[in-house]
Parts: structure tokens; sequence; C-alpha cells
């Protein structure tokens, strides 16, 4: 195993001093918010919102006195790359006063908490900065380090902790807040916790005057648990037998994916998968039932990915419809498992609590690894590192005896805690958020504008491009995944289609989109022009929709097939013969896919545009065309009945229109300002 050090330089804490010396609090500041980020860069110690710092200081007020202020990460912030906004300033003899409360509710600690900042604008500060304030010591630092986790997890976890440091504070489980700040106020009185104060099954905390000290010991008590857990097994768990022919990840994710959103109405799901060393010895486990499903390495875990994942079979290649029959009865039990779950405990809280979805966050599958569920690949993505945490918490529980996490009703109480239950309420989701979209030709032009529209509007995004490093560039900008796809090839689009799966899950819309326009006369052009655009604007499209519908199908949860097939295909302009009778190919593929995949909840729709500035028509094209017509650019630009140009944007709005219209199939939207020869009907 391999064991920290501490990653403060001389230099770095120099270069803080420069970057943020001149902020409210100065180097006390600058010092703490490059220790924080020591911190925050560990996902053994800190992961997503987990853990705080905070520094005694003073700052000036609003008549230049200086004030004793506690600055303490605020909610929000993200300790591995937080700034000195990110640790508003509170007043510390508020919350000494917050503090000699016999009693408070969260949310008026939350309340007298804000009214006690320096800057009634700055973020809320953490929960725990009473708890802070009641320390001692002028720097102190809170993580929920796994090392720990592992060792205080166990049904004899204090013994373990006391005999491993017998002069650190040890407080006994109490869930995060007012009573937690208030029983380490009784433990310590007014004690300093130079030697660290662990909370059982919580974390640990080390304090010190100066910023480094505090720090090092952080790093120094954590490799002190790592050496403890050092001499169990490597690999605790005896390995189950698997499958000789596991399916990959890219045909075991949507049918995943597909059992989380069975029922009519029911949401997607964006998944992460995951897949180290780690993950798949505990995966692998024979025992996974068992020790997946204990429960969480820290209560407030369960906020993000309930009290457990849910353990799958190992899916064999050859009996995938096994697989997912033995899935959705897996989602459907971990949901009445958990209304279960959620009746045993809503009567402690009065009866007045509303269920959560009963969809899991996570789920372990033997031979593939783990996947992260969310609303967003940015949330399946912090769900799996969760989940990653979990599984070293419990693989290092393991090496020393036995994974004993909280009982349920703690759990529960986090999950159900009314000041994250605010937060929850107030997030609003896009219109296509826990959509998969993937855009062929969609590195520059149209493609590129259509890809935009759909991230806009909180899609995840696969740009596909022949021109991979294209594709790259587009990406990059938008969060979006970037893949290289000939789309004349069926074996770089079923390779394309499957890293989109393996990305996010699945895939709930493409847009065929790539093309050529090809130029010539019917009787004159070489067959190799027409072949050409044959292969692109309609096999490509042909190869892009198989493997799109192969995805849809194993998800069972419908789709939309789109095609951009221009106005050729209605209203065909003379020496275009190569581009338009592949348009018109296309859009009688556009039909016979609404045929055929109606019964599959599949949608297939065109749209028919003209006269867009893209890649295809620019402004040498547009020039050409207007000095042929005998006007201006602008005037050619503006020829339709409206005489509006149409942008390239119009035609990304007719793609998500469609996109979104599930009763609709086989249909044409025009987007051309008004074209009576493109007219459908």
């Amino acid at each position: 195993m391999a064991f920290k050090s501490s990653a403060w330089t001389q230099s770095g804490a120099e270069a803080a001093i420069a970057q943020f010396g001149q902020a409210p609090g100065g180097v006390d500041v600058a010092l703490r918010v490059y220790s924080t980020r020591l911190l925050g860069q560990d996902p053994s110690l800190v992961l997503h919102g987990g853990g705080n710092t905070s520094v005694k200081t003073q700052v000036a007020d609003f008549d230049g006195q200086p004030v004793d202020v506690l600055c303490v990460k605020g909610s929000g912030w993200d300790m591995a790359s937080i700034e000195p906004p990110g640790l508003p300033a509170v007043r510390i003899d508020a919350l000494l006063k917050i503090a000699a409360m016999p009693s408070l509710t969260d949310e008026d600690l939350v309340m007298l908490q804000r009214r006690a900042l320096m800057d009634p604008g700055a973020p809320n500060p953490s929960i725990e900065a009473v708890l802070h304030a009641i320390v001692p010591e002028k720097f102190v630092d809170h993580s929920h380090a796994n090392a720990l986790i592992s060792l205080t997890n166990q049904p004899d976890g204090e013994a373990i902790v006391r005999d491993l440091f017998p002069d650190a504070v040890i407080v006994p489980y109490v869930m995060p807040g007012f009573a937690l700040a208030r029983d380490c106020q009784d433990i310590l009185q007014g004690r300093r916790i130079e030697h660290g104060m662990i909370l059982l099954k919580h974390g640990l905390f080390t304090a010190a005057d100066d910023a480094r000290d505090s720090y090092e010991a952080h790093i120094a008590m954590i490799d002190r648990c790592m050496a403890r857990i050092e001499n169990g097994p490597a690999r605790p768990f005896g390995a189950a037998t698997l499958p000789g022919d596991v399916a990959p990840v890219s045909e075991v994710a949507p049918i995943l994916r597909g059992a989380l959103a069975r029922g009519e109405g029911a949401p997607t799901w964006i998944l992460d998968h995951r897949a180290t060393d780690e993950v798949m010895a505990f995966c692998n486990g024979a025992e996974l039932a068992d020790y997946a499903c204990r429960g969480n390495a820290t209560p407030d875990h369960s906020i993000r990915i309930k009290r457990f994942g849910v353990p799958l079979p190992a899916p064999s290649a050859v009996d995938l419809a096994g697989f997912k029959a033995e899935t959705d009865k897996a989602v459907a039990g971990f949901a009445a498992d958990y209304a279960a779950y959620f009746e045993r405990n809503n009567p402690r809280h009065g009866g007045t609590l509303t269920m959560l979805d009963p969809v899991p966050r996570v789920a372990y599958v033997p031979g593939v690894g783990l996947f992260g569920i969310g609303r967003s690949a940015k949330e399946a993505a912090i769900c799996a590192d969760i989940a990653e945490a979990t599984v070293n918490a419990i693989t290092n529980a393991e090496r020393v005896g036995t994974w004993a996490p909280l009982p349920e009703e703690d759990i529960f109480d986090v999950e159900y805690w009314s000041l994250e239950q605010a937060k929850l309420a107030g997030v609003k989701e896009a219109p296509f958020s826990r959509r998969i979209v993937a855009v062929t030709g969609a590195a520059s032009g149209l493609g590129l504008e259509i890809a935009r529209g759909f991230r806009a509007r909180g899609a995840e995004v696969a740009i596909l491009d022949r021109d991979a490093d294209g594709a790259a560039s587009a990406a990059e900008g938008m969060g979006a995944l970037a893949v290289g796809c000939d789309v004349t090839d069926p074996a770089s689009v079923d390779a394309a289609f499957a890293r989109i799966a393996e990305t996010y899950g699945g895939l709930d819309i493409l847009v065929s989109n790539a093309g050529v326009a090809l130029q010539g006369a019917m009787a004159e052009v070489d067959l190799e022009t027409v072949d050409r655009s044959l292969d692109v604007n309609l096999m490509g499209a042909l190869h892009s929709a198989r493997a799109a519908v192969a995805i849809m199908r194993a998800q069972g949860t419908g789709g939309a097939l789109l095609f951009n097939v221009s106005k050729q295909a209605l209203n065909p302009g003379q020496g275009f013969g190569p581009y338009g009778i592949s348009k018109s190919a296309l859009l009688a593929l556009v039909r016979q896919l609404a045929v055929e995949h109606g019964p599959d909840g599949i949608t297939a729709n065109a749209v028919n545009a003209d006269r867009i500035r893209t890649g295809l028509l620019n402004d040498a094209m547009i020039a050409e065309r207007a000095a042929a017509r005998g006007v201006d650019a602008d005037t050619y630009m503006r020829g339709n009945l409206l005489h509006r140009e149409v942008r390239a944007s119009d035609v990304a709005d007719a793609f998500a229109y469609l996109a979104a219209a599930d009763r609709t199939t086989g249909a044409i939207v025009t987007v051309d300002g008004g074209n009576t020869a493109a007219m459908v009907r």
C-alpha cells in the first residue's frame, strides 16, 4: 500500500501568498487556501463537498476596525480549487454565542450563521462552522479520509482507533450540525486537539496554530491508519465464478439504462463506468450481494448514492436477454426495498416526508465494473467517484475485520436531512437533461450548431466527425464527447456508437447530419461522384441509424432518429443531381424507418432546410449563386416568402422540436423561410 506524504512545499505556500495575500484575511487566508487545496485534491480524503477547513483571523469592518472572524469553507465551493471568496468570514463572537445555546434547529443554525457573516452576499458558511469556532487552534482541517473510515466502520472501531491514537479526542457518531457541535464542546471543554479529533464513522479533525502543522498532522494520522490496514490481505474478497464470455460495457450499459427507466413517463438516466483493479476485485467477489449492501462509508454519501447500490448478475454475451430479465428484477427489487426503508423510517419524522425517487445511483456488475447513475454526466461521475471511494473503504475495512457502517436510521436521517432536501427542491432540469444525443458531421457548420443547441438544452452530446481533431476541438468548448467516425465505414460507425454507450450509458437521439453536396448533370457526371454522394448521404445515414437503433432497442425506452434531408429531396436544383438523388433516397429511408420502428417507440423524422450558411454553402458559393440570379448575396439569402435569412440556429431549433415530438414520426419540418417549390404539400 502506498502511504501518503506531505505535499506542502515552501514554494507553493509562497505562490499562494503572492496570489491571495491581498484578500481579506491576508496571509492567513492565503495559506488556508493553499492547504485546503492540498487536502481537496486527494480524492481519498475529500470528495464532492465532503470535509471543510477554517482559519481564525481578523478582517476589517466597514469602519476599518479589525474584527475576529472564522474564515470557513462556504457551501458550494470545491476544496480542490477553492479561492478566498470560498472561505466566508463569520464573526467568531456570534458563533460562540450560538454554541452556548441549549438547542437549535439546523434551519435556525443556518440563519444565525448567515446573520454573522461579514459580507451578507457571501455563501453560506459550512454547517460545521460552530464546531470549528470552538476548537481553540487557529487552523482547523476536516476530512472524510477513507483509511480512517475503514477503521471506525468496524464492530470494534472505537477500540481500534483508541489503540492507534491514545491521545486523540474520540467523539461518538452524531449527525452533523448543531448537535455535533454541542457534543464536541462538551467533550473538549476548551481543550486543544493537538493530537487530532476523530468523529466515529464520520471523519478526522486536526488543528494547529500553523497551517502546515495542521495539514501535516492530518497526513501523519492517515498514514498510521493505512499502516494498520496494511497488515490485512490485499484482496479480501473470494472470487466468484464468472461466465467465460462476459458481455462488453457497450452492450451492458444500455440494458441497465433501460431497466432504470421502466414505466410510462419514467425519466432516463446517464451512466458513468469505472473498472479499476480495485473496483473489479470488489465487483467480482463471491459475496458482493452482502458487503455491497451493508451501507455507505459516511452517512452524507447517502445524499448522493442512497444507502447502498444495486448488485447485478454477471452478463454473458450469449445470454443478454437473461441478463436483461435479471437486471429488471434487481432494479425493481431495489425500488421495492427502498420504499420499505422509507416506510420504516418516515414515522420517526412524524410521517411528513415525501419519498425520493427509488432509483439506485450505483450498480455493481461482476466482470464489468461499477456504474454511477445520475441526471447528467457530471452527476453520474460524482456518484461513480463516491462509489469508488466506498469500494476502497470497504476493501480496506475487510482487510482489518468486518465492514460495519451506521444503521439505516442514521443514514436515513442524513438522506432526508431538511437542509439537503431544500437544495434538491431547488434543482431545475433543462428540457433535454438525462438525454444522450449523437450528431454526425458535427465538427463544424450546421452539425456543430445542432450539437450546441442540444447541449444548451441540457443534453449529453457526442460529436461525431471524420475530422477527429476538429471534433475534439468542437467538443472541448461545450463539455461534449468527441468521436472520430467515418459514416461510410460500418465498422467505424459501430465503434463510435459503442464509445457513446460506454461513456454515457446509451443513446436517445441521433441527428444524422454528415453529408457532401456533390454536383453534376446526371447524364454527364462520373459515376464515382454519384457513388460517393450515395455512400455518404444515404449509406452513411443508414449505418448510423442501424447502430443507433441497436442501442435504443437494448434500452427499450424508445428514441428519435433525425435526418438532414435538405430541400433537394423535394425541390431538385439544376446541376445538383448526385446530391439531390441521394437526399431523395434519404427521405425514403426516413419514412421506412418510421414504419419499421414505430412499434419500438422510435420516431424517425427529417428537417428540410435551405440556404443556411455552413461549410457547404460558404461565402464563395453564396456569391456565385447570387451572381447567377443577378442579385447581391444578402438578397439571395433572403430569397424566400418571409424575406428573412434562415440561420443555422433555426435549423437546430427544428431538430430539437422533432426530438421532443414523441407523438410524431415520418414527418418533415421545413426551415427555409418559405419556398413554395419545396413545400411538402
